[in-house]
């Protein structure tokens, strides 16, 4: 049929409605096109969640932040979906990382590594949310203003154990039952390292022990730097509350073993997979609140309303075989005071 012919069979068709049918017919296909607008399925919603270390070491943590996702109603894979941007050991590459998800366009930035990863988030991006889990003071290391209104675009918890060398010094001094020299093991790239060292060498002079420190950058180093412990000559070690070690569990509880050397931790996870003895804040529990951070930001709640959650209960757990490899007996002081002992 010519082009002409059709139009002008479709005009007289249209002709033939009175004024009533017209309108009838057009309120229903504009009643149809906003149906068919909503049929769509809406956007959903991307979380970036950048970390130093292996997805291999941080599993359990992980599967507690989507816990706390999940109590808020966000669960991956079905509403809300999570890019992951792992470091594996390499700070260096923290910030191109975050620079991949600022270009993805992500909703929100979680960074439950430490203070690395924040401080690499934040230099990235001055607008996209962003919820830190860390271990020290997040106003002296620049990423809020206050802990009560963060504001900016960062908000999150922290542990504040890079404050608590004193107290876990004191219960290594306690297990050993006499005077020890002591190390400390601090990764040196840190960029709190200057704190953390303050503290840990304030802890021992003030309990007037001797302290030497070794540091480690990469998980290549550590093994190195346990060696240069045992040249020492030290009776125990300290092992910083850094991203770097609490993603090498395993290494860390071996070379212990091997060299015969009493070691506390800031992770309870430690002392579950062999280590000595812990204490310090259930970081499992922190990545829950960090997953229900982020569900309230997705939610709509500004990062700069969101006070900064502060951990209150620090647990310290033993491992009894471990101390009795090593030829230690744990006083009974020291076992009241325990919150789990591993037998």
């Amino acid at each position: 049929m010519l082009p002409g012919r059709s139009w002008l069979g479709r005009r007289m068709q249209f002709d033939g409605l009175n004024k009533r049918e017209v309108i009838t017919l057009l309120g229903g296909a504009a009643a149809a096109w906003p149906l068919a607008a909503g049929a769509q399925p809406a956007a959903v919603p991307v979380i970036g969640l950048l970390h130093p270390g292996s997805p291999e070491a941080n599993a359990r943590f992980v599967a507690s932040f989507r816990k706390g996702l999940a109590e808020a109603g966000h669960v991956e894979g079905r509403n809300v979906s999570i890019e992951y941007r792992w470091g594996h050991g390499e700070s260096t590459q923290l910030s191109e990382l975050a620079a991949e998800l600022v270009r993805r366009r992500v909703n929100v930035i979680v960074t439950p590594g430490g203070v690395t990863a924040a401080i690499a988030a934040k230099a990235a991006t001055a607008m996209i949310p962003i919820v830190f889990v860390i271990g020290t003071d997040p106003v002296q290391a620049g990423l809020v203003v206050s802990l009560n209104r963060p504001g900016g675009n960062v908000t999150g918890i922290t542990s504040m154990n890079s404050g608590l060398a004193a107290k876990q010094l004191e219960l290594l001094h306690q297990l050993l039952q006499r005077d020890a020299r002591f190390a400390a093991l601090v990764n040196s790239s840190n960029p709190q390292i200057r704190l953390v060292l303050a503290d840990v060498q304030a802890a021992a002079t003030a309990m007037g022990q001797p302290l030497d420190v070794v540091t480690a950058t990469t998980g290549r180093e550590i093994a190195p730097a346990f060696k240069e412990v045992v040249q020492k000559r030290a009776d125990a070690l300290l092992i910083s509350a850094d991203p770097l070690f609490t993603s090498r569990l395993v290494q860390l509880a071996t070379l212990a073993a091997r060299h015969a050397m009493p070691a506390i931790y800031a992770l309870r996870e430690f002392a579950e997979g062999g280590g000595l003895i812990s204490y310090g804040s259930n970081f499992t529990d922190m990545y829950r609140q960090a997953g229900s951070y982020a569900a309230r930001i997705l939610k709509g709640e500004k990062p700069a309303d969101l006070p900064i959650l502060q951990a209150t209960r620090f647990e310290l757990v033993i491992n009894l075989q471990t101390a009795e490899a090593l030829g230690l007996e744990v006083p009974a002081t020291l076992l009241a005071i325990t919150d789990e002992v591993i037998e």
